[in-house]
């Protein structure tokens, strides 16, 4: 099939590359000229035979009403646009409402696989009508890592966003939780070789996982992470997730401490925020902050 993709940096670019490589046609756009296919928008939207699949890959809020302002002065009814963004999904009911009224079909999708996607594949949570998300499957199929998992129709639309959110606010736990274990291994002097202990978890212990695998890859880069400072930042997914377990009163007390020690990370050098950004770094290419 064809699909307009918007955005090509770090996700996007991999997505393109990883949707070609399935036998489909990609027609990408970017701000940047080096990257892209086409010089606008409307220079994409004309090389799509209808009906058209337009999928968005560009950073939540602003940029992505934006596009979805643009693209919907551009489209035809029977057309689709899918947000791949990290968009909150209360924008995605407003959208598809926006959409809707001019006929063109919204779907939103939760994506998951940084850096690595391009080789491993995407794991995927989209939302929408069944209608709209079949005219989408085949790149979906595309995107997924091989084999039965990795990919779910999550229910209506906000539904993949809303399960992507979840996701990164689980994702904030265990790295939080590898983090304080690590601090407390580097703190002790009968423990001489964090590192190592660390990788024999990867094989026979139920923490194992890949956020442990990259946890090993950063420690081999740097062992005691002397190069990075104790910043890490977050994305907004996990103020979100925190605020709807507030209105639905969900006690999430792991999620919520780990988002609070971001915010303490940014007042003090936090040895435990060090392997935070290392593991962002790891699996999403996330920018570090290195001593001066």
């Amino acid at each position: 099939m064809e699909l307009g993709l918007v955005g090509l940096g770090k996700m996007g670019g991999n997505m393109r590359e990883r949707i070609r490589r399935a036998g489909h046609t990609v027609i990408g756009y970017d701000r940047n000229p080096d990257v892209s296919d086409v010089h606008s928008l409307e220079e994409l939207v004309g090389k799509l035979k209808g009906p058209r699949v337009v999928w968005v890959m560009v950073p939540a809020g602003a940029p992505t009403q934006a596009t979805i302002d643009e693209l919907a002065g551009l489209l035809s009814p029977g057309d689709i646009v899918v947000d791949g963004g990290n968009s909150r999904w209360t924008d995605d009911e407003k959208h598809a409402v926006e959409l809707g009224i001019k006929g063109i079909g919204f779907v939103d999708c939760g994506v998951s696989g940084g850096v690595w996607g391009l080789e491993n594949g995407y794991a995927l949570m989209y939302g929408g009508d069944a209608e709209n998300v079949a005219k989408v499957q085949p790149v979906f199929d595309a995107l997924k890592p091989e084999g039965d998992f990795g990919s779910v129709h999550a229910g209506k639309v906000g539904a993949g966003h809303f399960a992507k959110m979840v996701h990164n606010g689980i994702e904030y736990a265990m790295m939080q939780a590898y983090a304080e274990g690590w601090e407390l291994l580097e703190k002790v002097d009968s423990v001489t070789d964090v590192r190592e202990v660390f990788r024999s978890w990867q094989e026979g212990t139920v923490i194992r996982s890949w956020l442990l695998d990259l946890a090993v890859n950063a420690l081999d880069d740097d062992e005691h992470l002397d190069k990075l400072r104790g910043f890490a930042a977050d994305s907004g997914e996990g103020r979100w997730t925190v605020e709807a377990a507030i209105d639905n009163a969900v006690p999430l007390p792991a999620i919520t401490a780990s988002l609070f020690a971001r915010f303490a990370s940014r007042q003090d050098d936090s040895p435990q925020m060090k392997m935070i950004a290392a593991l962002r770094n790891q699996f999403g290419g996330h920018a570090v902050e290195n001593k001066k």
